[in-house]
């Protein structure tokens, strides 16, 4: 009969790029302005990657990181989990890459694509892995280089996005006391499938002059439809892994930052207090898989995460995904 191992969150890790891009930058060219922006989305800036820099370099600093935070080293690991839409190539997957660059040599890898959902689906199946047995030790990252897939004449999407990535290393909970994942949860629902999407370079429209022409490779996206999907997702998700558990027991709601207006609108439909939320949409833009690791590894390294209480994180995404966890400080 094999026996569940409980599993923690060891350390964390997160890296954006040097390259801030303010709302000034949209206005040279665009219909629109920081006080539009701001209010719509409550972004004032955003980090871009600058040339040369790609979704595995970033990916590779947030790992150092949360292994340095865990004070294991990279041969340590077992695997390596990657959730991204914008690897560096088609072929193969970021995690190879980062798996290289980082030294990781006893550790698999592979990649997830559940868009915004990326590193929560990467946590929980790293978690799973650990949990069965099957590892001991995984690195779990959410990278993204968004600023390469946006559509700059597209007011209502180009504003959104910006690059980064984050990353947590699980191990047995005896290994590290601190982070137990007490619960997880992932969802979608495919009939949402066209709200945030990109059509080129896939197998149905694979890249041609034509459907670069036709902008096919930029992202997508559906704003009001996704608000409305997001305002109720991000509330269902904060309840179902808070049930069972008093209010004052939850020390910190890391959601996905999205916008700032369904943030909001969430927390006021629930009634719960902005306090217990992190916040750094201001900061970032819409980092898409690398949106709660960062924002998790920031609220720890801020000291936000306290032992003994509990934290949720929460995103949701293309596809349309979810997902959720829950953890004991």
């Amino acid at each position: 009969m094999t026996t569940c191992v409980r599993v923690g969150i060891a350390g964390t890790g997160s890296y954006v790029p040097e390259q801030i891009v303010p709302n000034s930058h949209f206005e040279k060219y665009l219909d629109t302005s920081d006080e539009w922006i701001v209010q719509r989305t409550g972004i004032k800036s955003r980090r871009w990657a600058v040339d040369g820099q790609a979704t595995s370099d970033m990916a590779l600093i947030a790992g150092q990181r949360a292994l340095e935070a865990a004070k294991l080293a990279p041969e340590d690991l077992d695997l390596i989990i990657c959730g991204t839409l914008t690897p560096d190539h088609l072929l193969p997957g970021c995690s190879a890459l980062v798996q290289r660059k980082l030294g990781a040599t006893k550790a698999g890898a592979f990649d997830v694509n559940a868009a915004c959902t990326g590193f929560l689906t990467a946590l929980n199946t790293g978690e799973a892995f650990v949990r069965s047995g099957r590892a001991r030790r995984v690195l779990a990252i959410g990278a993204e280089t968004l600023s390469r897939w946006i559509d700059p004449q597209d007011r209502g999407s180009c504003i959104l996005f910006g690059d980064g990535a984050g990353a947590a290393v699980l191990t047995a909970y005896e290994d590290c006391k601190q982070g137990e994942i007490l619960k997880t949860t992932l969802g979608a629902d495919g009939n949402g499938y066209e709200l945030i999407h990109m059509l080129g370079g896939g197998s149905l429209t694979p890249p041609t002059h034509a459907s670069l022409d036709r902008g096919d490779h930029f992202i997508r996206v559906q704003g009001r439809e996704v608000f409305r999907f997001a305002v109720e997702r991000m509330g269902s998700l904060i309840e179902e892994l808070s049930e069972g558990h008093d209010y004052d027991e939850i020390g910190l709601v890391v959601p996905h930052q999205v916008n700032l207006r369904i943030i909001d609108s969430a927390l006021e439909r629930m009634g719960w207090n902005k306090d217990k939320v992190v916040v750094n949409i201001q900061n970032y833009g819409n980092t898409s898989a690398a949106s709660v690791a960062v924002a998790l590894d920031e609220a720890v390294r801020a000291g936000r995460a306290q032992p003994g209480k509990l934290v949720i994180l929460a995103a949701f995404g293309a596809g349309l995904t979810w997902g959720g966890t829950l953890i004991r400080w």
